[in-house]
């Protein structure tokens, strides 16, 4: 089970941490040191992944979560929006917002499970493309068909 450990406040008793991390989330094992009897505290991190945005606590990443929030709240007042107004502007806003709002959803998803160099570069590109063709398609249905207002208000009317 994970605890929460200050690495400067078992530094004082005496033990000296095997691995010093810059995390405060570690996993507190004993290990015997071969000079002396005293067990050495042994942490090792939880999560050691690279962050694929922003380093943690940057006014960036603060930044991109108020993002995340805001396109959300939006996405909630979009809709009844588009249902009583329908027009081509409200069509490519919801073309736009929902491939965002997609977008950083599953890039939160790969950022969790993904592991590796290679699979986070592959995974990130395989992202891009999908949100690229997910936007493409959606201006083509604009543009070509009734759009998503209306093609949202038929399902309902049905």
């Amino acid at each position: 089970m994970a605890a929460i450990v200050r690495l400067s406040s078992v530094c004082h008793r005496g033990l000296k941490p095997l691995f010093y991390r810059s995390t405060l989330l570690a996993r507190p094992l004993v290990a015997p040191h071969k000079d002396q009897e005293r067990p050495y505290l042994l942490t090792a991190r939880i999560h050691a992944s690279q962050a694929l945005h922003a380093g943690s606590g940057s006014k960036a990443a603060s930044l991109h979560w108020t993002g995340e929030r805001v396109l959300s709240i939006l996405l909630l007042a979009m809709g009844p929006v588009a249902y009583f107004y329908p027009s081509p502007v409200m069509d490519y806003s919801l073309a736009a917002a929902l491939t965002l709002h997609g977008h950083w959803g599953i890039g939160q998803v790969l950022t969790d499970y993904v592991h590796g160099d290679t699979k986070i570069k592959i995974a990130n590109a395989s992202l891009f493309v999908l949100s690229t063709v997910t936007f493409a398609g959606l201006c083509y249905f604009n543009y070509n068909d009734v759009g998503i207002c209306k093609a949202i208000a038929l399902l309902w009317s049905k």
